[in-house]
């Protein structure tokens, strides 16, 4: 399924005078000359020069990437609107002189049904495809949502056999685990999950405070706009540093958590913060309304009855995820 109508893409490519963009074979980003010999720079070579870790191989010729995202109604929109946008913004010249050529990634909807979803918000999405007629995808983007059914568990399991990368965003982890594809991998969520994943399936080593975690052919992000990120994290590993670079560049994203998803960028998440707030996922809580529990000489309190049941469940588990520890 190639996109056919006009992106903002092909409007700045037409700006340049003659298509000079197109048919050079550099590409000035950010004041930076860097090769654009599409062939060399999916030999995965970093900006710096050095290997790409953890490559995936590029389609041949000008073959497209099949990338799904698995939605159902409260899919939230920063979630797969983020990643697709990054993924749609990529543009490979030397791929070959018209737009669909140069476009890598071939972006769809899937969901269990044709009807329209309601994603968070109220916006509507009808999906481009069900689970039965999906066709096969190289990367599977799965955002927080509501859906977890058991047609969406499937097709997320059985899809990711032939996929180069599935691939969570936020509390998509939560479904992403009720697959198995995690059983015995590391991952991370959005900082308000990362107890209620750890508990819920400790076969499963959560990494608080990461940006986004990869293990095998299974990538984890953490909350919201973390998905841009490992989503330009993936287009580096199939094209190299100077694609991603490019796309950052042309969408002036000031954002470098890509670049190092074990560094500081979300290192504030990694402890509980202080305050008045539940100790399963962080929210601020009315200490005279909430359900409170009294433990080692300390009392807490909990947004809801089943996050207090979560911390009954695993009290000393809870306490050392709170200090900043993995599971």
């Amino acid at each position: 399924m190639k996109r056919k109508e006009i992106t903002r893409r092909e409007w700045l490519q037409r700006s340049a005078a003659g298509g000079v963009m197109a048919a050079i074979p550099f590409g000035l980003v950010g004041g930076k000359l860097y090769a654009a010999d599409w062939a060399a720079s999916a030999g995965l070579q970093s900006a710096k020069g050095g290997d790409v870790v953890n490559p995936l191989k590029p389609p041949a010729g000008s073959s497209t990437i099949p990338v799904a995202f698995a939605v159902s109604d409260g899919a939230v929109i920063i979630d797969f609107c983020g990643p697709w946008e990054m993924f749609e913004n990529v543009m490979l010249p030397s791929r070959g002189a018209s737009m669909d050529d140069q476009m890598p990634f071939n972006l769809y909807t899937v969901a269990e049904k044709k009807d329209p979803i309601r994603a968070s918000g109220g916006m509507k999405i009808v999906p481009d495809y069900t689970f039965e007629n999906a066709p096969q995808p190289k990367v599977i983007v799965i955002p927080a949502q509501n859906g977890d059914t058991e047609a969406m568990i499937s097709w997320i399991r059985e899809s990711s056999k032939r996929a180069d990368l599935t691939m969570s965003v936020c509390t998509g982890a939560l479904l992403l685990a009720k697959t198995g594809l995690l059983k015995g991998k590391a991952a991370t969520t959005h900082h308000s999950a990362y107890i209620q994943l750890a508990l819920e399936h400790p076969e499963i080593r959560v990494k608080p405070g990461y940006r986004f975690v990869e293990d095998g052919n299974i990538a984890t992000a953490g909350g919201l706009t973390s998905g841009m990120d490992l989503a330009l994290r993936v287009v580096e590993r199939y094209f190299g540093r100077a694609a991603a670079e490019e796309t950052v560049y042309q969408m002036e994203y000031q954002g470098r958590g890509w670049m190092d998803a074990s560094g500081a960028s979300n290192a504030s998440y990694a402890k509980a913060r202080g305050g008045k707030v539940c100790p399963i996922c962080g929210m601020t809580i009315d200490e005279g309304m909430s359900p409170k529990l009294a433990y080692k000489g300390k009392t807490y309190y909990f947004c809801m009855g089943s996050h207090k049941a979560l911390f009954e469940s695993a009290p000393e588990t809870v306490l050392k995820m709170m200090a900043g520890s993995e599971s």
